[in-house]
């Protein structure tokens, strides 16, 4: 990881390590555990086939800690069963790592009330989220030229109705497609040409797995993360998020 990196899952660490230690949670003797969902758990049923979990290309890690449920997508999914202690001093080298953390952290945050809507959508709810996710947008943007971070479907395909818009991802399989009539880059790119196009960027909550969400912290222009990801993230770090229908 680069220093930027290291530095943001430090600070995540040490937050979570203070909570540990103000609230006595390693008194309680309480397991995190993780489990890996399958598409149907983690979204329920959908009209569309296309998302990355339907596709296999992400996979869906859940913590359980106390009475609360932490998500977070990752493509390096497996099982963990482990103390606060392990987190806080996991090294956080490898995307499972970082999988294992974030959800851990979600799933701590919501027992101690700090953070909300861990646990994804299901059925409706991502369709719900892509039209509610459009009216915000033109409520506090106006009509913005949106650059997306992470190739939703279902929010590429409502927004690309109302906005001009730039697509982009890290999966081989979707750059250089044409999706929604645009067609999709490659989300290793020079942020600084982006940033000079877009007034808006819409980021998915995934980058904190994979470490990229570091690429959004300088930039000017307003930018929104959305899913369950990124929740306890976003509590702590004071990020914009955006993810109505989740629980």
């Amino acid at each position: 990881m680069k220093e930027t990196e290291i530095t943001i899952f430090e600070k995540l660490q040490k937050e979570l390590k203070m909570l540990a230690d103000k609230n006595k949670l390693g008194e309680r003797q309480l397991d995190i555990t993780c489990s890996v969902l399958s598409p149907q758990e983690a979204i329920g049923d959908q009209e569309r086939e296309d998302f990355p979990i339907q596709k296999g290309k992400e996979k869906m890690v859940q913590a359980c800690f106390g009475c609360s449920y932490g998500q977070a997508f990752t493509d390096m999914p497996n099982t963990f069963s482990g103390k606060i202690n392990d987190l806080t001093g996991m090294t956080l080298k490898t995307n499972y790592e970082r999988a294992v953390f974030v959800s851990g952290l979600n799933a701590v945050l919501r027992e101690l009330k700090m953070t909300d809507r861990t646990v994804h959508c299901k059925d409706e709810g991502p369709k719900k989220c892509s039209l509610e996710l459009a009216e915000m947008v033109e409520k506090e943007y106006g009509n913005p030229q949106i650059a997306l971070f992470g190739l939703q479907p279902a929010m590429a395909e409502v927004l690309s109705q109302k906005f001009t818009m730039r697509i982009f991802d890290l999966d081989n399989d979707n750059i250089g497609k044409n999706k929604f009539g645009t067609v999709v880059e490659n989300g290793f790119c020079d942020m600084n040409d982006v940033e000079a196009w877009a007034d808006l960027f819409l980021v998915t909550g995934s980058t904190l797995c994979n470490g990229t969400i570091v690429n959004f912290f300088n930039i000017k222009k307003p930018v929104v993360y959305f899913g369950i990801t990124v929740a306890g993230a976003a509590s702590l770090l004071n990020l914009k998020r955006f993810c109505p229908q989740s629980q």
